[in-house]
C-alpha cells in the first residue's frame, strides 16, 4: 500500500477522533457515549432520509464516519417515516450508557458538530426532506447549542 493511501486512513481516523472529541466536550460526556451518539444520530437520520439524499449527505462525511453512517444500511427499507419523538427514541435506544442520557441534547450536539465540520450549508440541504418539527434539532446559524 502506498504512503498516500495510508495518509488517507490516518486523516480519516484523525477527523473521526476530532468529531467524537467535540461531541464529548460539548455535551459533557465521555468519548464512548459521544461515539454512540454520533453513530445513533447518523444511522437514525440515514433511515429517515430517502436513498438519494442519504447518498448525497454521506458523500460530505469523512471516510470512516461515512462507514459508520452506512453500517447496517438497508436501502430497500427506507425512508422510514418517523416523528420527531420517534426519531429521538431511536437515538436513545441506540446509546448504551450506565447513566441517564438526554437524546434531545445529544442529537442537537451531534448535528451541531456535523454542521461545524462540514462545509457551510451541507446540513441545511436535508432540511427540505425532514418534517418541520425536526428543525429545532438542527443548529441555527449564530445560535449556540444549549
Amino acid at each position: 500500500m502506498s504512503t498516500q493511501h495510508l495518509e488517507v486512513l490516518d486523516s480519516t481516523l484523525q477527523k473521526t477522533h476530532q468529531w467524537i472529541d467535540a461531541i464529548a466536550l460539548d455535551s459533557h460526556t465521555d468519548r464512548h457515549t459521544a461515539y454512540q451518539a454520533l453513530r445513533a444520530v447518523l444511522q437514525t437520520l440515514r433511515d429517515r432520509l430517502p436513498t438519494q439524499e442519504a447518498a448525497h449527505f454521506s458523500a460530505q462525511l469523512p471516510l470512516l464516519i461515512r462507514g459508520i453512517f452506512y453500517e447496517g444500511y438497508r436501502p430497500s427499507e427506507v425512508p422510514i417515516t418517523l416523528s420527531r419523538e420517534e426519531f429521538l427514541e431511536r437515538v436513545r435506544q441506540k446509546i448504551v450508557s450506565g447513566r441517564v442520557i438526554d437524546p434531545l441534547a445529544l442529537t442537537r450536539q451531534v448535528f451541531a458538530t456535523i454542521d461545524c465540520f462540514l462545509c457551510e450549508g451541507e446540513l441545511e440541504k436535508i432540511v427540505d426532506v425532514l418534517p418541520k418539527d425536526f428543525l429545532n434539532l438542527l443548529p441555527q446559524r449564530g445560535v449556540p447549542v444549549l
